[in-house]
């Protein structure tokens, strides 16, 4: 979408080529939008409901405009050339004026723009956002700054198919809004490089704006024509002028190069003259003249001529009024009182004299020199006519921009850059940034004068040889840089040449540097009192050196930027203490069982630590718990909430509830939790305390899941086949809201199978729904071949969002299954005779399994023994005794009474209460688990090398 010849302007895709679509839907069905949007396009969008304005069909007003409005005329040559810029691609290119009416269309391919409706053809429309819902003039107009809209982010239907950029134009001297230049595009054409297209546009626009002609300058200007300068003879025998006629055939380096040097000689307001040599090595001549209009006006004229031609009248100049270089190019030192303000009124007389004369074809390039001489009005005006107060906007403009464009990130690196972007070249050719390390990780310096390192370094060319990004800097005391730290203000070295503490730094790499800069501002960065670096504005030799002015200007956009730098460190040491509390209160290994093969991940948000957990607790029985949950909110409180769940899972589970009971006692601990936080921090922000939980059971001996969720995703079942199902678990509510019950549901899983338990950071994401993302989980999962490691990685790499916005934790499982010849079962009767049969049963059976001749046997014989005669005296019904043979040798004993055993200390003189003392002290651990008809007294001995 360029013309052959001309850089790419119109290429690729911007946000998607399509904006929030599904946000919009679920936006105009009246559901409540947080996220997905940006905000300015959200606060439109309430604006026009609140407007009551339909989606598509409604009819914009059109309004009769002046065809020969003051902001017709200025962007009337500005359009032209945006329109060849874009010639041949479809480019729609509108101004509006301050109440959305476009005044004036361009079509970079007119066949194109047939095919666009009505109101997108002819001017006079209305596209203010109370008329045209969210569009790009509307919303530029409600901003009153650079806006895009894109696709789905338009109100209107018909706009979903298009993209658009616009800005306001502005008067130069008021700062009111005069206009909007939008240019619209297909949706899917968009490029960043626009924004820059449309502020050169609308600075030109504006520049030819403050060039219309006043009274005043009328005036002067028939002052200059009176005396006969620049005489020609138009239709009629007029005289006329022809203001911009000399410089419009050069080279466009060179028409700024002459405007420039115009605007200098206009300002300093007395006669002078001056050489300026143009880039193919002619010289032009510039001369100025005080004159005073009928009215009594003083003003100065400038004339440019080529050597051999004389200005009419002709000029003689005593020397002592031919200014220096250094008087005639005194600088964007001052550009933000002298250059600046010159160029203002450069600007002024520029478009003024276009409405006094009439205009001519612009002279053939080097005409002038071929014909010996060639002279033209340059500019005309009042030397200190808006040079102060236009001074000042150019500085509020400056700081406004670095307002919106510096710390737009929470990181102090980027935030560093952004200053030097802001600062180049408007204030300096060149910055560098060094910060101590200690900023860099998130800390406070100690000492901001040591252990510097370079930062940032940003130009407008790529060969000064400063110190390198990355490389320590040890400043000499003597240099302006640790001056401005020593004393906390900007220091100014007008001329490097003669700053000898700035030359004794390093002498050979100075003498490298003077070559390519000529004056040095440096300013430390401080915020809150503490100094977190330097900034270093250098000036080259082309521009004036530096002046108070600019160091003012140097002085606050530091301190602007060292502010959000300190918020950007606060919140590194924040982010990082919190992402390290979060690390320590997770698992650190995997505990030795048998049931399952377990790789887990844990993935931060970008921006932000949140409260998601995992964990592996080994049961009795080989059986092995699996627990992923994730806690409401980010930052350190959700995290230590986050540590305190865990604990708490790890507690209940090792007590052998059943999921759905520790999931109940979950929800009353966090219920607990929320009644404290909201009693003694009420008045500190927090919330309430939300959390999921997702808590499965897998038993090695049967191949079954027991499984319970509390508002959190369902696992992901891989079986060996490679089959991926997502099992239907009862919802459960959330964590906190307390009362409502919790239910478990049992799932056969064959060995080999692979459980992928996860938190949600993993399937929600604003850019894809989650159907999109559980079908990828599936496509991701359906390789059961891959060990739990590589599948942990493939579900990152391939599920995860790129940029997540929330925590991500996974937990993969391969289940094993305990052989079936590693577990024997008894039935007994209620007959305390049998205590013997199970002693010898178990001896034999040990010996089966390699153990009959060492210590473990007789162990187990005991440990049998205390346990079968507890059962027979304190329980009832048939008792049951398995055996399993893993890792360790488990002993467990079953009856129907629901009592459970407590270990006490025996006195001397008892006969009894002795027997789960030595079970204590003969296992490795023993316990008791409640069951549906009874309980299970276990205990677990370890078991000798065969």
């Amino acid at each position: 979408m360029n013309r052959a010849g001309e850089e790419a302007i119109l290429a690729g895709l911007v946000a998607g080529g399509i904006g929030p679509a599904r946000s919009r839907e679920r936006f105009l069905e009246g559901e409540a939008v947080r996220v997905g949007v940006r905000s300015l396009i959200l606060d439109s969008w309430r604006r026009c409901r609140t407007l009551g304005l339909p989606l598509g069909g409604f009819e914009l007003p059109y309004r009769q405009f002046d065809p020969e409005d003051r902001l017709v005329r200025a962007a009337g040559p500005v359009l032209d050339r945006l329109r060849y810029r874009f010639q041949g691609s479809p480019m729609n290119i509108a101004l509006a004026d301050g109440s959305g009416t476009v005044l004036q269309r361009r079509f970079g391919d007119d066949s194109w723009a047939k095919t666009l409706p009505l109101i997108q053809q002819v001017p006079g429309f209305v596209f203010a956002e109370q008329f045209a819902g969210t569009n790009g003039i509307g919303l530029a107009l409600a901003e009153r700054r650079l806006i895009q809209v894109y696709g789905a982010e338009h109100f209107a239907e018909r706009g979903l198919v298009n993209g658009c950029s616009a800005i306001p134009v502005r008067d130069p001297l008021s700062g009111r809004i005069d206009g909007i230049l939008c240019l619209a595009y297909p949706r899917s054409s968009g490029h960043p490089e626009l924004d820059a297209v449309l502020r050169r546009a609308t600075q030109a626009i504006q520049w030819r704006l403050l060039a219309q002609s006043s009274a005043r300058e009328r005036g002067l200007l028939r002052a200059y024509l009176d005396a006969g300068g620049a005489r020609r003879t138009g239709a009629g025998g007029r005289r006329t002028v022809e203001v911009d006629g000399f410089a419009q055939g050069l080279h466009r380096g060179d028409q700024v190069l002459i405007k420039e040097r115009a605007a200098e000689l206009l300002s300093h307001g007395q006669r002078a003259a001056i050489d300026v040599t143009l880039s193919d090595g002619r010289r032009v001549i510039l001369v100025s003249r005080p004159m005073t209009s009928a009215a009594g006006v003083e003003g100065m004229a400038v004339e440019a001529m080529f050597p051999g031609h004389s200005p009419t009248p002709p000029l003689t100049l005593p020397s002592h009024l031919t200014p220096r270089p250094s008087d005639a190019a005194s600088g964007r030192g001052t550009a933000t009182a002298k250059t600046t303000a010159a160029k203002t009124t450069a600007a002024k007389v520029t478009a003024a004299t276009a409405a006094e004369t009439s205009a001519a074809g612009p002279p053939a390039a080097g005409a002038g020199h071929a014909t010996g001489g060639l002279a033209g009005l340059v500019l005309v005006g009042e030397p200190q006519v808006g040079k102060y107060a236009l001074a000042a906007r150019r500085r509020m403009e400056l700081l406004s921009e670095a307002s919106a464009s510096i710390g737009t990130t929470l990181d102090v690196r980027r935030t560093a850059q952004e200053l030097a972007e802001t600062a180049v070249p408007r204030l300096a050719d060149f910055v560098t940034i060094d910060l101590p390390d200690a900023v860099l990780r998130g800390d406070e310096p100690l000492d901001p004068r040591h252990e510097l390192r370079r930062a940032v370094v940003h130009g407008i060319r790529g060969e000064c040889p400063f110190y390198p990004i990355g490389k320590r800097v040890d400043y000499h005391p003597t240099t302006p840089q640790l001056r401005c730290v020593n004393t906390g203000q900007a220091v100014l070295e007008p001329d490097l040449k003669t700053a000898a503490g700035w030359l004794i730094q390093d002498p050979e790499h100075t003498a490298r540097l003077l070559s390519h800069v000529r004056s040095l501002i440096a300013v430390p960065l401080v915020a809150r009192g503490t100094v977190l670096g330097i900034v270093s504005f250098y000036r080259s030799h082309d521009p004036a050196p530096f002046g108070d002015d600019d160091r003012s200007l140097a002085q606050e956009l530091a301190t602007r930027a060292a502010l959000s730098m300190d918020n950007a460190r606060r919140y590194t040491r924040e982010h990082t203490m919190v992402l390290a509390l979060q690390h320590s209160l997770l698992p650190h290994g995997v505990p030795d069982q048998d049931a399952v093969d377990v790789a887990h991940r844990y993935l931060p948000a970008e921006s932000r630590v949140g409260g998601d957990w995992y964990d592996i607790i080994p049961l009795p029985g080989t059986r092995v718990g699996l627990v992923v949950g994730d806690v409401v909110g980010h930052g350190m409180h959700s995290a230590a909430t986050m540590g305190r769940l865990r604990t708490a899972a790890r507690s209940f589970a090792e007590l052998d509830f059943p999921p759905e009971e520790v999931l109940t006692h979950l929800d009353n601990l966090v219920l607990r939790l929320d009644r404290e936080e909201s009693s003694e921090n009420s008045a500190d922000g927090f919330g309430i305390i939300g959390a999921t939980c997702l808590y499965v059971v897998y038993d090695p001996t049967s191949q079954r899941c027991s499984m319970a969720r509390a508002g959190h995703p369902p696992p992901a079942l891989v079986r060996p086949g490679g089959t991926v199902s997502f099992p239907d678990l009862p919802a459960g509510p959330p964590l906190g809201l307390g009362g409502l019950p919790f239910e478990s549901a049992e799932v056969e899983v064959p060995e080999g199978s692979q459980l992928v338990l996860y938190t949600d950071g993993l399937i929600e994401d604003r850019n894809r729904g989650i159907d999109v993302a559980l079908d990828r989980l599936r496509e991701v999962l359906a390789h059961p071949e891959r060990t739990p490691e590589d599948t942990c990685q493939a579900v990152l790499d391939g599920v995860a969002p790129a940029h997540p916005c929330d925590d991500i934790a996974v937990l993969v499982a391969r289940t094993h299954a305990l052989a079936a010849d590693r577990t024997v079962t008894w039935e007994l009767p209620t007959d305390p005779a049998v205590v013997r049969e199970v002693r010898a049963a178990a001896s034999r059976q040990l010996a089966d399994w390699g153990h009959g001749r060492e210590e473990v046997s007789f162990v187990a014989e005991l440990l049998l023994s205390e346990l079968v005669t507890n059962a027979l005296r304190h329980g009832s019904g048939p008792i049951r005794v398995r055996l399993l043979h893993g890792r360790t040798l488990i002993c467990e004993v079953f009856d129907t009474s629901s009592t459970a055993p407590h270990l006490r200390r025996a006195a001397a003189t008892d006969e009894d209460g002795r027997g789960l003392f030595l079970v204590a002290q003969l296992a490795l651990a023993w316990g008791t688990r409640h069951t549906p008809d009874g309980k299970i007294i276990w205990a677990e001995c370890p078991l000798a090398t065969p």
